[in-house]
């Protein structure tokens, strides 16, 4: 067994469960508390939707696009990696990297988008949709796996890192179900731990690295066109000074797998130097301190042209621009129906009080293939 570090998440207030549940056995003995969230993660329902929802190009365009299950597949690895360097439990960040995404909507940000203002237009006082609380749903209430609870009774760690961001009016509403629970560090102004912090910026550097590659197999985006980037070129030039000949696939993989590294390697350092000048020493320490996970200054600023520059050259494309347009018409044209009529969905769904959410719940729930084949069978 590895020894964590004095601020890794250890307490047994971070290890609770909302429900008591029964001993079970020789798995106790086996497995942490965090590799059982984690191990429920993987065999729930919603991860194994995670495989047919987009991430920046829709499913069918192609099968070596990133979806979102291969996007939280990559972000745990970043996150365990860095984890293992800072003495943080790698079992908890790999929990939360693959939990994270449960609550995505299909289409990507944009059936979130449509989500939310068909919530706010057509059933007012809903709140709206906002993925990193439906993650936090899914796992809470929606998985029906046990025959003791809703959910999938995760540890409070593995559900504070999968909530990453939440307003002044939803943490009021959840301390209030929970009282120092899952939203309380917003309601106290504290910090998440190291662990969640690592993993919400891995996500960060998952994305931008692998949205460069699959930006340029569709064609959207051009490697030369990318050299603009100081941080790109700068591994570009590396990369062709030592294998002149090197070109294509191979060329673009190793200039990533170098980007990858070299903010792996900064994300350690400057999160070491940051502990040690805040002389953290606990979990306290930690939730106490200014953000302690973070790049280099110098590196911040590249990496932030980067997202700049995808967010004008990629996401902003025309052609994804017009898919993404398409999708949200689908995301609409569903709520409205199942606001008129709740018996197109499930009994499950079309029954329940809270008609909206529950549409919302059935909604994001779905995969892109799914969503769109049920947008076909309304207007059949």
């Amino acid at each position: 067994m590895r020894i964590l570090q004095p601020y890794a998440t250890q307490s047994q207030q971070m290890r609770s469960r909302r429900y008591a549940e029964k001993p079970s056995g020789a798995s106790n003995e086996h497995r942490s508390d965090f590799q059982r969230d984690r191990d429920r993660i993987v065999h729930s329902t919603a991860f194994r939707r995670l495989v047919y929802k987009t991430q920046v190009f829709l499913n069918h365009e192609g099968d070596l696009f990133r979806t979102r299950m291969t996007h939280s597949l990559e972000v745990a690895q970043l996150s365990r990696s860095m984890a293992r360097a800072l003495g943080l439990d790698e079992d908890l960040v790999e929990a939360m990297a693959l939990a994270h995404d449960l609550g995505h909507t299909p289409f990507g940000h944009a059936g979130q988008d449509a989500l939310n203002a068909a919530l706010r237009e057509l059933a007012p006082g809903h709140g709206g949709f906002e993925h990193n609380l439906q993650s936090l749903r899914v796992v809470d209430s929606l998985e029906e796996r046990y025959p003791d609870f809703d959910g999938l009774n995760l540890t409070l760690a593995t559900r504070e890192g999968i909530l990453k961001h939440c307003s002044a009016k939803d943490a009021a509403r959840l301390e209030a179900l929970e009282p120092g629970g899952v939203a309380h560090r917003f309601i106290a102004k504290q910090q998440p731990s190291l662990e969640a912090q690592l993993v919400n910026l891995a996500d960060e550097m998952a994305y931008n690295a692998h949205d460069i590659d699959d930006g340029i197999r569709s064609g959207l985006i051009d490697m030369e066109a990318l050299r603009e980037l100081a941080l790109f070129e700068r591994f570009h030039a590396q990369v062709c000074a030592e294998y002149p000949q090197l070109q294509g696939r191979r060329l673009l993989s190793e200039i990533i797998r170098r980007l990858l590294s070299s903010q792996i390697f900064d994300v350690i350092d400057q999160t070491r130097k940051r502990i040690s000048e805040h002389g953290i020493a606990s979990e306290t320490d930690v939730r106490q301190a200014p953000p302690l996970v973070s790049f280099s200054p110098n590196l911040a600023k590249e990496v932030q042209q980067v997202k700049s520059w995808l967010f004008k050259h990629l996401y902003r494309h025309a052609q994804v621009i017009a898919k993404m347009d398409e999708a949200q018409g689908m995301v609409r044209e569903l709520f409205s129906a199942y606001l008129q009529n709740p018996t197109f969905m499930p009994k499950a769904y079309a029954q329940q009080d809270d008609l909206p959410r529950a549409i919302s719940d059935y909604i994001a729930g779905m995969t892109d293939r799914f969503a769109e084949l049920s947008c076909r069978k309304l207007k059949a």
